[in-house]
């Protein structure tokens, strides 16, 4: 099988993708924005061909690029696992005859109203929201659900540019924010328990199925340089009961936006409301998530992601054996990372259970709060029981401390 992949290189592990696809047997053509001597070469040996392109996410060069593939070898699969490239990865699907992601499910993965619009046909349980081309449309839609709101882009990944507003003032300001955007999504406040249902499903059904939980929820994290927030993947899937309501909820969200062979990451909330879906992704999920499912499920999820794109059927089975789980540790200020304490410590009461950790030089610059997990320092772990998997991470969050001048 001949597979176009989208940016091999950057970020960093899109490589692990190429390694995956190549090992299953498959015959791998990379197109991306960097120059043939920037790519390491072990990837660069696990392609046939590589295509420099200014943009990847430029319909017209990308389909002109895939195009002169095809003049020379059959092409089976495209695929993009980044949410920026998904678009315009099924755009040039489409012209190119190449199965895979339809635009419609693109669309409707990208575009938060129209998807929310779709699941509420069939009777997925959503917030209210709109897509808003005005402030008064946003205002109107305030008038008639009330506060608190959350505004967000119509098609960012997760919570990047996500605001909440608590009232009128809050709001004019937070659409101050949005600047020229033309049009934005804007939600119901939905209270509960924030967490994601992750699949690798293959013709519509999840092969594999992870389901992780947010401590605290995303915007209450990134609020608070003080906070060291976590977010784990849990081994009790099959075990316990609730999550059956998440699982099926996934497939119903699968079936009406048309999932076929693809990674999809599902948001949801449970609260006093009960069960809502928040919104999804046509790909893998961010911050690495990927590893720690790896991790707790002694499986490499990259080779079993290439194994469904080539073969139609992962090898392994998800063994349920430990949770996995990440906690982000904020520098104390802003300007340049300058040291750490309780490095020791931790090691010391958590070393058996590490998976790896990321502490960056001394010197370099503190990264903002809504930069995300992953943009200072943090450490990952496993551990057969989730709650005290839980109360490491917590020990480690209070113990390991990051100092910036």
């Amino acid at each position: 099988m001949n597979v176009i992949f989208i940016e091999p290189a950057f970020p960093p592990n899109q490589r692990e993708f190429v390694r995956g696809l190549a090992e299953a047997g498959a015959t791998v053509i990379g197109i991306g924005e960097r120059p043939l001597e920037e790519l390491d070469p072990d990837l660069q040996g696990r392609m046939l061909h590589y295509h420099r392109v200014g943009n990847v996410t430029a319909v017209d060069s990308m389909t002109d690029a895939v195009r002169w593939v095809q003049e020379r070898v059959w092409v089976d699969r495209l695929e993009a696992v980044v949410e920026a490239h998904t678009m315009a990865a099924a755009q040039v699907r489409e012209n190119c005859t190449i199965p895979g992601t339809s635009v419609r499910t693109a669309w409707l993965c990208r575009d938060k109203p129209s998807m929310k619009a779709a699941l509420r046909e069939v009777g997925v349980p959503t917030a209210a929201s709109t897509a808003a081309d005005t402030a008064d449309e946003v205002r109107d839609f305030a008038a008639q659900v009330g506060y608190p709101l959350i505004l967000k882009p119509r098609a960012a990944a997760g919570a990047s540019g996500t605001v909440r507003v608590d009232g009128p003032d809050e709001l004019d300001a937070a659409l101050a924010g949005f600047g020229s955007a033309e049009s934005i999504a804007a939600e119901e406040f939905v209270e509960g328990h924030e967490g994601f249902y992750d699949t690798l499903s293959i013709n519509g059904e999840p092969a594999y199925d992870f389901v992780s939980h947010y401590y605290p929820n995303v915007l209450d994290a990134m609020r608070a340089r003080w906070i060291s927030p976590q977010f784990i993947a849990t081994n009790r899937v099959d075990s316990v009961a609730d999550y059956g309501e998440i699982r099926e909820m996934g497939r119903r969200v699968a079936r009406a936006l048309g999932i076929e062979t693809s990674a999809t990451h599902m948001e949801w909330f449970f609260g006093p409301k009960g069960l809502r879906f928040s919104e999804i992704g046509c790909r893998p999920p961010g911050v690495r998530a990927w590893d720690l499912y790896a991790a707790g499920n002694d499986i490499d999820i990259y080779r079993e992601w290439a194994n469904a794109i080539v073969r139609g059927a992962v090898e392994n089975g998800l063994s349920r054996r430990r949770a996995a789980g990440i906690v982000a540790l904020r520098p104390d200020g802003d300007g340049q990372i300058s040291g750490y304490d309780g490095v020791d410590e931790v090691q010391q009461r958590f070393g058996e259970h590490i998976l790896d950790v990321h502490l960056p030089e001394p010197g370099t610059p503190a990264q903002p709060v809504e930069a995300g997990y992953m943009a200072n320092a943090w450490v990952r772990m496993v551990h057969p029981d989730y709650d005290t998997l839980r109360s490491m991470l917590d020990a480690v969050g209070q113990t390991l401390k990051v100092h910036a001048l």
